[in-house]
This record gives C-alpha cells, structure tokens and sequence, in this order.
C-alpha cells in the first residue's frame, strides 16, 4: 500500500542512528541534527497545520453532510477534534521534555512546562487524511499521496527539535486509529449534535 511505504520511509529516517543513541519508551529516542532551516522550518510546519484544519472545517461547512464528500470531511472533523483532545490529555499525563529542553529522552513527569508526548500536530494531520484515504484510496491512488503530509510533519518535528521519535510515531499511531474508526462509523458524529443547517452545507443552500 502507498501510504505504508511513505510511513515505512519516514520511520527510518526518524529512527537512523538510534542504535548508538536510543532511549525512550521504544528505544528509539535520540537528538538528530538540528535542522529549521528549508522545507523543515517550523513556519512551514505551522502553514500544514493550519491549513489542514482550514481545509477540513471549510470543506465540512461548505459541502454539509449530503453528499460523500462532504460525509468524508464531517469525519475528518470528528477524527481531528478526537485525536487533538486525546493527544492533549497525554501531554499532560505523560509530561515529557521536549529534545529542545533536554538532551535526555526519558525526561516524563517533568512538569506541567513539558508536552511533548505524544505529537498533538502529527495526531490531527493524520486524523484529518485517513478518512480521505479511506473512502477513496481504493478507487483513486493518488488520494495515498496524502499520507505525505502527517509523514513530514514527523520529520520536521523532530529535525526542528519540537518532539522525539516516539512522539511523533504515537502521534500518528493515534491519529490514524481515530481517524479510521471515524471513517467507518455509521454517521459523523459531531455534526449529529448541531443545527440540522450544517448537514445542508453552504454550495447546496444557494444553489
């Protein structure tokens, strides 16, 4: 499958060196390179995220929940918003030093400062394509090619210092997880608890 190649690559680009310098829940833990510099930038990475969320919420409130576009993206919405709320109660569970406060990945329950684990950025960018991958993978391809973007972000983040290898791979580990129990409910859920204007979508409404 695509997408797992993509994830297979980013593992081991996340994972190289960790034999001499592992650490962390999955042995894997280790400074890389610091790297905010490029496609890496964190302006970058701050662009991905933000327009994943404008995109998904835009496209949920413009298509409504008639259509299987617009259901594709209620989900999303549902896998987002879950993931991100699941990946902050972690954060502040585990307390983890980010690779930019410490040198030493076993760093947990360091304070309320430390919210590093798991990746909150990582979650919600997966959360948002597995729906997408989905729905539509099968009978288009080039729909996998989403997978690259929850993929870079794990780069990034660590190259930028902002999170462990561990905390990356949770963080898609839980994002697609939810996403995937998002795409294969009945109905979206949380557009079952607002206004019945919401499933109409803007497009349809002024037609």
């Amino acid at each position: 499958m695509p997408a797992l190649r993509v994830w297979l690559c980013a593992a081991a680009i996340l994972v190289s060196g960790a034999a001499h310098a592992g650490g962390g829940p999955l042995g894997i833990d280790h400074r890389i390179h610091y790297d905010n510099s490029g496609i890496w930038k964190r302006s970058n990475q701050n662009a991905l995220m933000y327009g994943t969320v404008t995109a998904v919420v835009g496209g949920a409130l413009v298509f409504g929940d008639n259509d299987q576009l617009g259901d594709t993206f209620w989900r999303s919405v549902d896998a987002m918003v879950i993931s991100s709320v699941g990946a902050e109660a972690m954060k502040y569970t585990f307390r983890r030093e980010r690779p930019s406060q410490t040198d030493n990945p076993d760093r947990f329950f360091a304070g309320s400062h430390a919210q590093s684990f798991p990746s909150g950025e990582v979650a919600a960018i997966s959360a948002a394509v597995t729906p997408f991958i989905v729905t539509y993978g099968r009978d288009h391809p080039a729909v996998y090619a989403l997978a690259l973007l929850p993929a870079y972000d794990a780069v990034a983040r660590v190259k930028t210092r902002g999170h462990w290898q561990s905390d990356v791979l949770v963080g898609a580990a839980l994002g697609t997880g939810v996403g995937l129990w998002a795409a294969h409910r009945d109905s979206p859920l949380i557009i079952s608890w607002l206004p019945g204007g919401f499933k109409v979508g803007f497009i349809h409404r002024f037609k």
